[in-house]
């Protein structure tokens, strides 16, 4: 259980001693975490802000959908989701893919094995140095999304032009290399986003994926334990969970195989994004 000190909270407490305009400014001055580490702390609000936003989810009931820091309902007017059909065991596999370390093979064989389909969000740097695995992903039935062209932080660009020009740049890369259209899912780099990118995304005819199930994985310096990673990704697992993982992550390659079968028993199944929109 996650407690999270929000804006009207200050206020309240703030008021009753006379000094609600000092802890209003003290909560701007909270620290904020990175995304996607900002999953278990994010507070509720009823809209996108039209400023810059980390995604963030605050997960209440184990073995329920955990709460967006957007509603689901807000997001789809975008055409932006976070969660599937929570009244379905359907799980929706993604995984981040800035850059091959040797891992992605394993992932992709134990992604066979259970005849998993996958969304693996890629940027530049990953067509250009692993086209092999790129078209394998392809040929193995998997979604190559748009993670964008140089992997910055979206929420700082607000022209149309720019942020253009970070998706086509991407989609031209991986039809060059394919021959096909990349099908057109995106992924915002460390979840950060705006209101106008969620506008500018969904006029470029992408979806916006954000997730609702994460953990720390990305450090590969310090890798998780086996323990470590199906403790958080066990009990927090939920009906149409949309689960990030990074295909960087040595413990992710190693586990993935039992993780699925885990998930299996406990009578889930894996569907593609195509089936999510």
């Amino acid at each position: 259980m996650f407690i999270t000190i929000t804006r009207d909270t200050l206020c309240r407490i703030g008021a009753a001693a006379g000094v609600c305009v000092t802890l209003a400014v003290l909560f701007f001055l909270l620290p904020q975490a990175d995304a996607p580490a900002a999953q278990a702390n994010a507070e509720t609000e009823a809209a996108v802000p039209a400023s810059v936003s980390d995604w963030g989810l605050s997960f209440q009931t184990e073995g329920q959908p955990p709460v967006g820091n957007v509603s689901a309902d807000t997001l789809r007017q975008w055409d932006a989701y976070y969660v599937g059909d929570t009244s379905q065991k359907t799980i929706y596999l993604t995984f981040d893919a800035g850059y091959e370390n040797g891992n992605t093979p394993a992932i992709l064989d134990a992604l066979k094995k259970h005849n998993a389909p996958a969304c693996f969000f890629v940027v530049g740097n990953f067509i250009d140095t692993a086209p092999d695995l790129v078209k394998r992903m392809v040929d193995e039935g998997h979604i190559v999304g748009n993670h964008t062209l140089h992997h910055p932080d979206m929420s700082k660009i607000a022209d149309m032009d720019s942020f253009q020009a970070e998706i086509t740049g991407l989609e031209e890369k991986f039809t060059a290399l394919t021959g096909q259209p990349m099908q057109r899912f995106y992924r915002p780099p460390q979840g950060k986003f705006s209101e106008e990118n969620l506008r500018q995304a969904q006029e470029l005819g992408y979806t916006t994926v954000f997730w609702s199930l994460a953990y720390v994985d990305w450090y590969t310096d310090n890798q998780p334990t086996d323990e470590q990673a199906f403790s958080k990704l066990l009990p927090r697992i939920h009906n149409g969970a949309i689960v990030l993982l990074h295909s960087t992550s040595e413990t992710n390659a190693r586990i993935l195989d039992e993780l699925l079968t885990k998930w299996e028993g406990e009578g889930y199944t894996f569907g593609s994004l195509a089936d999510l929109t």
